[in-house]
């Protein structure tokens, strides 16, 4: 049951607030925080906050992490709103999905709503496609490092569609929140929606900072040429893992790539040498900077994974294998995660590579022959505007960038971040440095590339492990437009591979997009 006003005695505190939704019909609420003001300025623009997340406390893997508990940060943006937007009335609200965005809209229309602020908090709750449609204004907002996969996809979405009433801001910092919030006054003065969104426009292009110092550490790469690259692309193989079938499988980007069963890994795993998998795991846990959370036994666990995937490669005369990780895993199929083992195939100038995902894995195949081993960084990006970033986060990377002969940079080892189980990395990649992220897609024929300067690492204990931050070359509106088509997956390298990047897509007839 929705509660109004006159359904609620004795105070009604924030805490409270947060934790009523979760015994409400399909987890939502609708209840004023400050309900003491809505009859005393009744002119007041009134907005609605939709928090579209699973649950107040996370219950299952997923961004950010399993138990993570939304409460604090939704109290600490309704606070910051109500205290710094006095010319609004705030009315926070839970939504899971498109049934409870279409009962909020219902009940809406009998209402004066003037607009809505919608948060992706977890990464793929549909919720803010049905308020668009209200013809509203809707200001859309990502929480970082909980929604960001969710709110890249759908934004992309949004600004191809060219949607005039929905804006949107991608900051860590809540003062860009609280200025984004404030346009809502445009309309309020009698504005359209499309002012209002070219307005939320202005204030976060406004509101982001210059680049840098764009001057990189000087990087000897060298490439092969394309013809090379492209004789020893077919000469290599992708063994992709994604369930327990084995199969043939197409090309590609003339890849030869072919299926294999969990089943085939999975007694892999269990024929390891114990006694090779324990000098592997005692070999990691003498490198790392740290091992926190993980047992030697887990390390050993991972070591026998890694050792599987190698014979598991010999046998099948391949130099790349792609899993269906977290399917395997929690469906019991395998009973380690192959984290550590594809940090350590990536650092030996092999390929490992997460959730079976074969466009990236084919990436990372193309890109390290032609730079004769640097391993690529598959991630899931986050932008933040409020620092002009794009992070590439994952549980999985190298500490090898400069590839097998090259410097080593410290890393820690830690739990597989979603669902805090097994073992993963935290590298600590070099910054400094000139980065190209790229993805390729067979069917469109296409390279997406752009270039970033890699500038942090961070340490934030929400979402996976390694965060590099980069400062993006170009623009970074432009870098909010391709992820509807390209999906969330990029692959980072460290070097300029642009001109490569352009050679071998003349070489077998592609083209290359640059997305910023």
């Amino acid at each position: 049951m929705t509660k109004t006003p006159s359904s609620v005695s004795g105070k009604f505190t924030r805490r409270r607030f947060m934790y009523s939704c979760i015994g409400c019909s399909a987890c939502m609420a609708a209840m004023p925080l400050m309900t003491m003001n809505a009859c005393a300025e009744p002119k007041r623009i009134r907005l609605r906050i939709i928090y579209s997340l699973h649950d107040i406390v996370q219950s299952g893997p997923d961004w950010p992490n399993v138990g993570f508990d939304f409460a604090p940060v939704m109290e600490r943006v309704n606070t910051a709103l109500i205290n710094r937007c006095p010319d609004f009335e705030f009315i926070p609200t839970l939504a899971s999905g498109p049934e409870d965005a279409e009962k909020i809209l219902e009940q809406d229309k009998s209402s004066d709503i003037g607009g809505y602020i919608v948060f992706q908090m977890n990464c793929w709750n549909r919720v803010v496609q049905t308020i668009a449609k209200s013809a509203k204004p809707v200001l859309y907002a990502d929480f970082q490092y909980g929604g960001s996969g969710g709110f890249l996809v759908y934004t992309a979405g949004f600004l191809r569609e060219d949607m005039d009433n929905v804006g949107f801001v991608a900051s860590s910092n809540m003062d860009d929140l609280v200025t984004a919030v404030n346009q809502f006054d445009i309309i309020h003065k009698g504005g359209t929606t499309r002012e209002f969104v070219e307005a939320t426009k202005r204030v976060r292009q406004k509101r982001m900072p210059s680049p840098g110092n764009m001057n990189f550490t000087q990087d000897d790469l060298t490439s092969i040429s394309p013809e090379e690259c492209v004789r020893r692309m077919k000469s290599s193989r992708i063994l992709a893992v994604r369930n327990e079938e084995s199969a043939p499988a197409d090309p590609i980007m003339n890849i030869p790539m072919e299926f294999v069963s969990f089943s085939v890994v999975n007694e892999a795993w269990k024929a390891a040498n114990k006694e090779e998998a324990r000098a592997v795991a005692e070999k990691w846990q003498s490198k790392a900077t740290e091992v926190q959370d993980v047992s030697f036994e887990t390390l050993e666990n991972s070591a026998a994974m890694y050792l599987g995937m190698k014979q598991v490669l010999k046998t099948y005369d391949a130099n790349a294998i792609t899993m269906n990780c977290l399917g395997g895993f929690y469906g019991g199929h395998i009973h380690a995660y192959p984290c550590l083992g594809f940090h350590e195939l990536n650092n030996e100038g092999l390929i490992g590579a997460c959730e079976c995902d074969t466009r990236s894995t084919a990436t990372m195949v193309a890109f390290t022959t032609m730079t004769e081993g640097r391993p690529g960084y598959i991630s899931d990006p986050v932008i933040d505007t409020s620092k002009g970033q794009i992070i590439y986060a994952h549980c999985v990377a190298p500490s090898k960038v400069f590839g097998p002969e090259g410097i080593e940079n410290p890393f820690s080892i830690m739990t597989h971040s979603e669902d805090r189980q097994g073992a993963s990395v935290r590298s600590i990649l070099p910054t400094d440095c000139l980065t190209t992220t790229l993805e390729i897609d067979p069917e469109k024929k296409e390279i997406l590339l752009h270039q970033a300067k890699s500038v942090d690492n961070d340490s934030d204990d929400r979402a996976c492990r390694t965060k590099l931050s980069a400062e993006p070359l170009g623009d970074m509106e432009k870098l909010f437009t391709m992820w509807d088509h390209w999906g969330w997956h990029r692959v980072t390298f460290y070097g300029d591979l642009k001109e490569p990047a352009y050679a071998l897509a003349d070489t077998i007839g592609w083209n290359v997009t640059e997305e910023a």
